[in-house]
């Protein structure tokens, strides 16, 4: 919600304290709230002008969904960009999306160059239309969380494909989309294009049949630019893995560094909601690493390299993420130490006459895991559910990962302000550590991390150039050493149905 909304539903933001609020008990037990609304059909349109409020007033708004399937896993990663877009439009089509994350991100320049009021939103939703559901997806989402009971009696009704009559005055969520394109944000996803898709298929109109022409519409939607967090953790902050937990947990720990050292740094502030909310306030409850951790268990490899084990919570070797990258910094650590010692050795027998030594480029950091890895099939998929794969740049070769990721450890707090919550107000089966799958905490982590990626990013003066240019419109693709680039080209015209809700949006034609 807004701190400033009209609607007194809420309150300004918590209290910073440095960038940090304190509510411990103990000088050791630090923990972090971060709020998630939920919005049903009960209280939508209660939180309507919250919504809009948050979406109209972001610096960016960051997205995630959650999915009732994406149908053949391999047409996923057909080789072929133009057949894999075909793929995920026919998923589009025939599956549906059972919840959306919002997550609103508003600059407070006058707290600090990288301070944010977060505002996090949880919509669960009910396609009126025939769709359908994967058995695995059902599992997996069940296993973490997700009540099929209350969304079929509390979700958000919608419809896909075109507009049916005049909608443009209703209160749905396909309105809410029109007004996130109309709100002109940066819009923020993690591996997005199957999102992206979805989206256009769910709420907008019916999808183009080229690739050429679905990035065309989406250069006119979101004209401030499209970000994915996949594509900066792995080619820009170049992140041993890139899937969201890894890389949510891995700037935090990054970002708490920048701090104590007293560099620039993210902090973010949450809104205080009233005790009339908090039936509807769902606190994501993260905790710091532990300063002195013991190593009881052997890391699970699979899930260290993928975000996804085969044998899920049943699985007798760890999740951890902080413990996953203890490893993988001390793996590094030890590299840049061999390193260094072959550079001094090189330089030693440099230093005798008539020797010569072959300068030997290091190639980027990349996992070891054991076994084959995952199978073909088990490919990649924004759907809540098992198997996916990832597949960096062409110098790390092949290797998976599950972008649908359990949340395994919490946050870390030097980098954020928190709410006062009361102890009634922490959902009684949220434990950090617990794995629970949510669209808009992950929504929220999602915006975590390109916020954190512009700590580091020149400040682009106002009318120069896109935020985050290094980032700007350029979509994660599985198995590609290039991403995809969101842009109109001379070839591309626009859709038709796009055009027609491009005429609704401004009021034209």
């Amino acid at each position: 919600m807004a701190a400033d909304s009209d609607e007194g539903t809420t309150s300004g933001p918590a209290a910073s304290d440095g960038g940090i609020n304190k509510n411990t008990k103990s000088g050791a037990e630090l923990l972090v709230q971060v709020p998630v609304v939920d919005v049903q059909s009960d209280n939508f349109k209660e939180m309507w002008p919250s919504l809009l409020l948050a979406i109209k007033t972001a610096s960016f708004v960051a997205v995630d969904t959650e999915l009732s399937g994406l149908g053949d896993r391999k047409s996923l990663l057909n080789q072929c960009i133009e057949e894999r877009y075909k793929a995920v439009c026919h998923a589009a089509r025939t599956r549906s999306i059972l919840s959306l994350g919002l997550a609103c991100f508003k600059k407070q320049p006058a707290k600090g160059e990288h301070t944010y009021l977060a505002q996090v939103f949880n919509l669960t939703l009910l396609c009126m239309e025939e769709y359908v559901i994967e058995p695995k997806s059902v599992q997996f989402l069940v296993q973490h969380g997700f009540n099929f009971n209350q969304q079929y009696a509390q979700g958000i009704p919608y419809h896909k494909g075109n507009d049916k009559g005049d909608e443009s005055q209703t209160q749905s969520v396909r309105t809410l989309f029109l007004e996130l394109i109309r709100a002109r944000r940066p819009l923020v996803l993690h591996n997005g294009l199957i999102d992206l898709v979805f989206l256009y298929q769910n709420f907008y109109a019916h999808l183009p049949e080229s690739l050429g022409t679905f990035t065309a519409d989406l250069c006119e939607m979101f004209p401030a630019g499209i970000y994915d967090t996949k594509y900066a953790a792995e080619f820009h902050a170049r992140f041993v893995a890139s899937y969201l937990e890894y890389a949510f947990r891995k700037c935090e720990r990054e970002n708490g560094k920048q701090r104590a050292a007293g560099s620039p740094h993210l902090t973010l502030e949450f809104c205080s909601y009233p005790s009339s909310m908090r039936t509807h306030i769902d606190y994501r409850c993260c905790m710091p690493p532990e300063t002195h951790r013991t190593h009881p268990t052997n890391v699970c490899d699979k899930f260290s390299a993928y975000g996804w084990c085969p044998l899920g919570p049943q699985c007798p070797q760890s999740h951890n993420i902080d413990l996953i990258i203890d490893i993988d910094e001390a793996v590094l650590e030890d590299k840049r130490r061999r390193r260094r010692r072959r550079e001094k050795r090189r330089r030693a027998l440099m230093s005798q006459p008539g020797t010569q030594t072959a300068e030997v480029e290091e190639s980027p950091p990349t996992k070891q895991v054991c076994g084959d890895g995952l199978k073909t099939e088990e490919v990649e998929q924004k759907v809540a559910e098992d198997e996916t794969v990832d597949q960096p740049d062409s110098q790390q070769g092949h290797k998976n990962d599950s972008e649908t990721e359990l949340k395994a450890t919490g946050s870390e707090t030097a980098d954020m302000t928190i709410s006062e919550v009361p102890g009634g107000q922490v959902s009684s089966n949220q434990v950090p550590g617990d794995g629970l799958h949510r669209a808009g905490f992950d929504a929220f982590m999602t915006g975590y991390v390109i916020a954190y990626v512009g700590v580091s990013q020149e400040p682009q003066p106002c009318g120069t150039g896109p935020w985050l240019p290094e980032c700007h419109n350029k979509v994660y693709l599985s198995g590609k050493a290039v991403p995809l680039t969101v842009a109109k080209s001379q070839f591309s015209r626009s859709s038709k149905a796009h055009n027609q809700k491009m005429k609704l949006a401004w009021g034209s034609g």
